[in-house]
This record gives C-alpha cells, sequence and structure tokens, in this order.
C-alpha cells in the first residue's frame, strides 16, 4: 500500500484519535448533540491542524527545540483565530453558538498536539500534510458517527431532517451528557470487537 494512504488509514482506523488513542474527549463529549455540530468541529479541528502540520513541518529546523512548544502553540493560535473569523462570517450563527468555547479550545486540542509533536515537527512537508489530513479525518468520522446516533435517539433526526416521529420512542438522554459517555463507549466496543473478531480470522 502507498505510505500516503497509509497515513491516512492510520488516522482512521489503526491510531483514531478518538476510539484508539482517547484523545479530545471534551469537544466529542460537548458538540455531539447533533450530527452537523459534531462534522463542523471535525472539519474545524481537521483545517487547523492541516495548516499548523504544515508550517511547522517547514519551519521544524528553524525553530529552537527550547521554545518549540511555545512557537506551536502561537502558530495554532494563529490558524484558530482565522477559522474563528471565517467561521462569523460564513457559517450559520446556531453553529458559532453551539461549538461556542470548544473552537478556541482548539488551541489546546490535543489531537492537534500530539501530531505537530509525533510527526510534523519531524517530517518533511507532503507526508505532514497527509497525516494531519488522515488524523483530521479520523476525527471528524468519529464525531459525526457519534452525533447522528445520539441525535437520531435522542430527537428521531438527522441533520435537523425528521426520522422518527414517534416522540415516545426518543430516547431524551441520549443528547445529554450521558448519552455521549453511552454512545462513545458503545462505539469503542464494537469497533474492538471488529478489530479483534479480525484478528482471529487472520491465519
Amino acid at each position: 500500500m502507498n505510505k500516503y494512504l497509509k497515513l491516512i488509514k492510520n488516522g482512521i482506523v489503526d491510531e483514531n484519535p478518538v476510539f484508539v488513542q482517547l484523545l479530545a474527549m471534551c469537544p466529542l463529549l460537548a458538540v455531539t448533540t447533533s450530527a452537523i455540530n459534531g462534522i463542523a468541529m471535525g472539519l474545524s479541528t481537521m483545517m487547523v491542524l492541516m495548516g499548523a502540520c504544515a508550517v511547522i513541518s517547514l519551519l521544524r529546523k528553524l525553530i529552537p527545540n527550547e521554545i518549540r512548544i511555545a512557537s506551536f502553540v502561537i502558530i495554532v493560535a494563529g490558524f484558530v483565530t482565522i477559522l474563528q473569523m471565517l467561521m462569523q462570517a460564513f457559517l450559520p450563527p446556531s453553529i458559532n453558538e453551539a461549538l461556542g468555547i470548544y473552537i478556541p479550545l482548539i488551541v489546546v486540542n490535543c489531537v492537534v498536539f500530539a501530531r505537530i509533536e509525533i510527526f510534523a515537527s519531524k517530517n518533511r512537508f507532503f507526508p505532514s500534510i497527509v497525516d494531519a489530513f488522515g488524523m483530521g479525518l479520523g476525527f471528524t468520522l468519529a464525531l459525526l458517527a457519534t452525533g447522528i446516533i445520539r441525535e437520531f435517539l435522542g430527537t428521531g433526526s438527522i441533520f435537523g431532517l425528521e426520522i422518527n416521529r414517534y416522540q415516545q420512542s426518543h430516547a431524551g438522554i441520549m443528547v445529554m451528557a450521558p448519552g455521549a459517555f453511552f454512545t462513545m463507549g458503545a462505539l469503542i466496543m464494537l469497533l474492538n470487537y471488529i478489530r479483534t473478531s479480525k484478528k482471529e480470522m487472520d491465519p
């Protein structure tokens, strides 16, 4: 398999930042009350991650080791500021309100800093971009899956479109904090089961 495809697969499956590494739990649990919030948060994080990794990979030989963390924070904060301005200009106010403080908190998102420290600061430009894309895509898919499940079970809709009109079958707890933990735990259990079953089937 092409090494770049391996990097993307790594972010989505093998080292998924949410379901494997258990990183960035705060935004996952807080904003995935709906599918649209989940995908918006995931894509926002992916854009910041790709931009920061690109710049840091280019500057990796110029940044002194003693101030690398401070440099990383400044670069990430710059991209987050640009992202916030773009979101306020072009996205509906409801999405901005739903994501709230979690967009500025991308500055200290552990998914972003993990990839910067582990990969972008040690590798060239293009591999760093691909790795950031893979990790960002894996993070986005995890938030999207969680948001779809919680929204459907909690309100009977997906992306705001009503699917189940029978309110008696809605589980309101799914759009509350406990619902986030239930959904995340169930998804991790399912993925671990699939992974274990695949290993047992391999000769």
